[in-house]
């Protein structure tokens, strides 16, 4: 279907470089709650136009939280399902054929606690990317924390928390996640 429309897409995206931020925000915030095929359109134009780069094929469900979306990088036929939280502070790149399941967040920062003399909530931020190879799936309500790598075709296992790299064909789960098994 995508392909049929795909000359009507391109003409809505350039009008789309037109329509200021407050405006863009707005039609975020009204389609946030449903996954109508103009809701989904809404969002993956506000996508392409203030992210780092997107690709196509883009699926953003209901509820996501994208923030520092000028960090984020998109390849094509990436799903992120309703309800999930993305920091891309510290940088973010999500290659092609990635699906993120509900309710799981990628956090590309983590706070210090060095300076003892003022609260930990107050300490440096320390940023670190996090990449998402091809070929990946994130089951629900997964944890991805900063300074991880998740190679290609890999799978992190819902619930789990990924604190470190994951090697390609694996599957990952468990908190924090541990290898699993191969798979090929």
């Amino acid at each position: 279907m995508l392909k049929k429309l795909r000359r009507l897409i391109r003409f809505i995206e350039f009008i789309s470089k037109f329509v200021p931020k407050p405006l863009f925000v707005f039609l975020w915030r009204f389609s946030d709650s449903s996954e109508s095929k103009v809701a989904l359109l809404i969002r993956y134009l506000y996508v392409k136009k203030y992210s780092n780069d997107c690709g196509e094929n883009i699926y953003i469900g209901k509820g996501v939280i994208l923030k520092n979306i000028e960090h984020l990088t998109l390849g094509s036929n990436i799903s992120i399902h309703a309800y999930n939280y993305i920091d891309a502070a510290g940088g973010i790149t999500i290659g092609d054929n990635v699906s993120i399941a509900n309710q799981s967040s990628l956090i590309s920062f983590e706070h210090t606690w060095e300076e003892d003399n003022i609260p930990i909530k107050y300490n440096k931020v320390k940023k670190e990317r996090i990449v998402i190879q091809n070929d990946i799936w994130i089951g629900t309500g997964c944890r991805i924390l900063s300074n991880v790598t998740l190679y290609r075709r890999s799978i992190v296992a819902a619930g789990a928390v990924v604190n470190k790299d994951v090697l390609p064909n694996t599957i990952v789960g468990g908190i924090p996640a541990r290898k699993i098994k191969d798979i090929y």
